[in-house]
């Protein structure tokens, strides 16, 4: 199959479908209620960071298929993608904080899988995933602090 094919639909997929999860399980009064830390970013910022990232996720997929459409890197990607994609449906939709933490640990814990799995064979996939990782650790910081900040409200 054409390269760029297979690019855009790992895009499509990629970008499809977290564009579909955040139209599905937008915020709403329920998470506007909540108390928040003081770093927690203004809502706009949400959707150009993660278009961003979903058109360099879909990037990374796409170079470690076409290397190696079944290794251990692709798995781990893989594994990534359905933990991106579940979280905002726990956290949004079924308004669980505690869950979703678990969630996003899972999804930070197989981001930095594909790194270490890809950095010998593609580093420039390995470093596509670093500010996907970055931005992940932080999500996971602001996850578990309105956690704690809602404890039982949430």
């Amino acid at each position: 199959m054409n390269q760029f094919i297979v690019l855009a639909l790992f895009l499509a997929v990629v970008l499809g479908g977290g564009l579909a999860i955040g139209f599905a399980t937008r915020p709403g009064a329920w998470y506007a209620g909540l108390d928040k830390p003081t770093f927690n970013p203004p809502n706009w910022v949400f959707a150009p960071v993660w278009t961003l990232l979903y058109v360099i996720i879909a990037i990374a997929g796409w170079r470690t298929f076409m290397r190696a459409p079944a290794d251990a890197a692709m798995i781990a990607w893989t594994v990534a993608l359905a933990l991106n994609f579940l979280w905002s449906p726990i956290f949004f939709g079924a308004k669980r904080p505690d869950l979703a933490l678990g969630v996003i640990a899972a999804l930070l814990a197989a981001i930095v899988a594909f790194i270490a799995l890809s950095w010998r064979d593609d580093v420039l996939a390995a470093w596509l995933f670093v500010p996907y990782a970055a931005w992940v650790a932080f999500a996971t910081l602001l996850n578990e602090e309105i956690w704690r900040l809602n404890g039982s409200a949430t």
